[in-house]
């Protein structure tokens, strides 16, 4: 922290004048007519349920903490506070920059206000909305803008927003309604030449080619699913980042005129630019934790000015601000001293006697009687749950079906696997003695082939969707297991005709068992093989932080999974400590299986007549004994690998719920 001594002309930028807000100020034209008619961002539309309007945010010794785990065998919880006795107070009808530097505590202080914190932080002080102390309700009545922007890469604009309208909006707004408020979003921000563009992740093409929104477009498309559900309330974490100067602004000029239509905006920002530092109405500026300062931008002038800091002439100041407040490295300790004392001047300023006095004042009115009877989570109806997963399902089949890396690849991978696997063992698979061996290579190439592709495939797509699965049920969008069933019910269609392409290819080809029986169980064994592979990969997917991990974990689980599958060893000759494991194989059940499809009945096994001394096995039940198979086994195996299906799905969903509730 530097005193008026040490900031030095040199070390601030100066003010330029760039003709951006004449810019902005004109291509907001239409925009503010028709905020100013009342058809603005602000409307839902007649008949629509109405949230509040002119709510006042208070917060009173408010803390936040960090707390962390140390130790391995003995568990140590640590706590670290982040934001310290915070006291503040915001009102309607402007836009409120709360700023301080990196690591200051502003993210922490908006998250606690919004009833928003994540995993790891807890707070404790008085928060209040209107008097009333913040709950549950606080989801419903604010919107909370992420300072990282996370989309379904494959939706369009305009699916986006209809399936977030479909969610968010009350289910008594009628379909009507619903569309006219997306048509109406896109044509205010900007985005209805682009409604129909995929999302995409940020760069400057999808993984097919196809044209995805820009950095800005992005930033707009999150304020707009924030304004669906019109909120009297609107939190703003770091807008800015990532954008030119231009769209920056643009973007803050809109949170403006949402602010001026009545709504209590805050917005965390870093260190804006000096023409989007006059777009804020008031400032909340923090540093190491605590508040320094609530008021307008001259009352902070003049309020550091008076204490030994003043900012030069035709300088920015909100990169004063952040000079004056910043822990100067070597010197932290006497920085910490400095910003402490500026606090207890603050503390007994008019200022903070103004803001004491709206938080007293709001406080009285949410204890008066008539106050308790508000409710307003009562005033929302969320979708039945029924719809709530149709449109889960719809959003992961679009987003399966425009994704060429999962069906188109995988698809072009199981034909040309299939057509060079089958083409090796043309003419192999004969009722002799090397025959009984291509069977068996055949018959195991089915099963490993629909097991370790769909396997390691759908382990990579869980930690990549856990993030926006996190965020989204934070806002109460939806119930993980909806989530759970709608994603696996959109990759069926897949994990049904990957393995029936496979087996009508390869099946042929080889020359397996020609009767209708064992082709159709062969293709269900085969069917359910590849269901099992993915639910085990879904398992791992959810039970690790990243797919690194998982995959260290899964390699060997898989190794010995295979190699208890009869194939390489004589399952009665596995040693006891080792032999148990061939019950969670579905290798052993798959290839006993199709063994028994194969075998079971036939007795016309050609014998090695140029060799007499080696052993021959005459008829297809002294095959199975070979592998220690059983010919009755064949139900078991079905009912086995369908407990593993479900026992594995089970294991999923509950690391699924863990690892959203810690993200």
């Amino acid at each position: 922290m530097e005193s008026s001594g040490d900031v030095s002309p040199a070390s601030l930028r100066p003010l330029t004048s760039s003709g951006l807000h004449e810019s902005i100020s004109q291509e907001l034209d239409y925009f503010y007519q028709e905020t100013q008619a009342g058809e603005g961002v602000g409307s839902l539309g007649a008949g629509a349920p109405q949230p509040p309007q002119g709510l006042t945010l208070t917060w009173r010794d408010v803390n936040v903490y960090a707390r962390s785990h140390t130790g391995f065998f003995r568990r140590r919880t640590s706590q670290r506070r982040l934001v310290s006795d915070a006291t503040g107070a915001v009102a309607p009808g402007g836009l409120t920059a709360l700023m301080g530097g990196s690591g200051a505590g502003k993210s922490s202080l908006m998250a606690a206000l919004a009833h928003r914190l994540p995993a790891g932080l807890t707070a404790d002080g008085d928060i209040r909305v209107n008097g009333r102390p913040v709950g549950d309700f606080m989801h419903r009545l604010s919107g909370y803008m992420h300072q990282e922007d996370l989309f379904v890469a494959e939706l369009t604009v305009r699916e986006h927003l209809t399936f977030m309208a479909r969610l968010r909006l009350d289910r008594r707004t009628r379909p009507a309604q619903r569309r006219r408020r997306v048509e109406q979003l896109l044509r205010q921000l900007g985005l209805l030449a682009r409604a129909d563009t995929r999302i995409g992740g940020g760069g400057a093409a999808g993984a097919d080619g196809a044209k995805v929104l820009s950095g800005g477009e992005r930033k707009r498309l999150a304020f707009a699913t924030e304004m669906l559900t019109d909120p009297p309330l609107l939190f703003c974490d770091e807008p800015t980042t990532g954008l030119d100067a231009y769209s920056a602004h643009k973007l803050v000029h809109m949170m403006q005129r949402v602010a001026l239509q009545g709504r209590t905006v805050l917005c965390t920002i870093h260190q804006p630019s000096s023409e989007l530092f006059a777009l804020f109405h008031q400032l909340v500026l923090v540093a190491d934790g605590r508040v320094v300062f609530i008021g307008d931008a001259p009352s902070a002038l003049d309020f550091f000015a008076g204490h030994g800091y003043r900012c030069p002439e035709a300088y920015n100041p909100a990169e004063f601000f952040m000079r004056a407040l910043a822990l100067t490295p070597g010197s932290e300790e006497s920085s910490r001293v400095a910003i402490r004392r500026l606090c207890e001047h603050f503390a007994v300023s008019d200022a903070a006697r103004r803001v004491d006095l709206t938080v007293r004042l709001q406080q009285r009115l949410g204890d008066a009687e008539e106050h308790k009877e508000t409710c307003w989570e009562r005033d929302h109806q969320t979708p039945p749950a029924a719809l709530v997963l149709l449109l889960l399902l719809q959003r992961c089949a679009l987003q399966i079906r425009r994704d060429s890396s999962v069906h188109t690849v995988r698809l072009i991978e199981k034909i040309a696997v299939a057509l060079t696997a089958g083409l090796c063992y043309v003419g192999a698979a004969a009722l002799t003695q090397s025959g009984v061996q291509a069977v068996q290579g055949a018959l195991f190439i089915l099963v490993t082939e629909n097991t370790f592709s769909p396997m390691y495939g759908v382990l990579a797509h869980w930690p990549a969707e856990r993030p926006l699965l996190a965020r989204e049920l934070r806002a109460g969008l939806y119930r993980p297991h909806l989530y759970y069933i709608a994603k696996q019910a959109a990759m069926l269609p897949g994990l049904v005709v990957e393995p029936v392409l496979f087996v009508l290819i390869m099946y042929w080809l080889v020359g397996l068992r020609p009767t209708f029986y064992a082709f159709a169980m062969s293709l269900l064994v085969v069917t359910i093989t590849m269901n099992v592979a993915t639910a085990c990969g879904s398992f791992f997917g959810n039970a690790f932080e990243s797919v690194s991990v998982a995959m260290a974990y899964l390699v060997p689980f898989d190794y010995a999974l295979m190699i208890t599958s009869g194939l390489f060893i004589k399952l009665s000759s596995l040693p006891p400590l080792v032999g148990w494991v061939r019950h969670a194989s579905w290798f052993m059940y798959a290839n006993e299986a199709l063994s028994i499809l194969q075998w079971d009945g036939v007795s016309n096994i050609t014998c090695n007549t140029a060799r007499p001394d080696l052993p021959c096995l005459s008829e297809g039940t002294q095959v199975l004994d070979q592998y220690s198979f059983l010919p009755q086994h064949l139900a078991t195996d079905l009912w086995a690998m369908g407990t593993l299906y479900c026992t594995f799905h089970l294991l999923a969903y509950i690391c699924l719920r863990w690892r959203a509730s810690i993200s």
